[in-house]
């Protein structure tokens, strides 16, 4: 059983199978292609950049974003509500953070702007979980070194 987490439970096949599906979606090749943009591309210097992205339907990162960031947080709750260990889902499955490191700092005004529900998985996993705090950390740090060099 995974010490210091919120929801733990025992780990079991159906979490190993969980994860390993988890990975498998994520190389289908309409979803890498949206990582690839989101990850690589994505690079928010203020709330406009943000919701531009959101907000409109024909530009270019709007799919890529809407497809990585539902897929994050469907990711994300399924430790949110028990249904896997979030340390062992952690342990593979940080990318997700990468792309809320981008939003974070202007989550609230997307919250208001666009959805209040906006990245409440993907903010849980960060501040809630222990692997997730200790991973949410060094990726942030590492968005916001590559944000100053953009």
């Amino acid at each position: 059983m995974a010490t210091g987490q919120v929801n733990s439970k025992p780990l079991s096949h159906a979490d190993a199978e969980l994860v390993l599906k988890i990975y498998e979606m994520r190389r289908e090749a309409t979803m890498r292609e949206a990582r690839n943009a989101i990850v690589g591309k994505f690079w928010p210097k203020n709330l406009a950049d943000v919701l531009e992205v959101m907000g409109t339907w024909e530009h270019p990162m709007n799919a890529p974003f809407r497809q990585t960031s539902s897929y994050w947080e469907m990711v994300y709750g399924f430790a949110r509500h028990g249904i896997i260990d979030p340390g062992f889902l952690m342990e593979s499955n940080g990318e997700g953070l990468f792309l809320y490191a981008k939003i974070a700092p202007y989550l609230a005004e997307v919250r208001q702007n666009t959805s209040p529900t906006a990245f409440q998985n993907a903010q849980w996993i960060a501040e809630e979980t222990v692997e997730g705090k200790r991973r949410y950390e060094l990726i942030s740090a590492r968005v916001q070194k590559m944000l100053a060099s953009k």
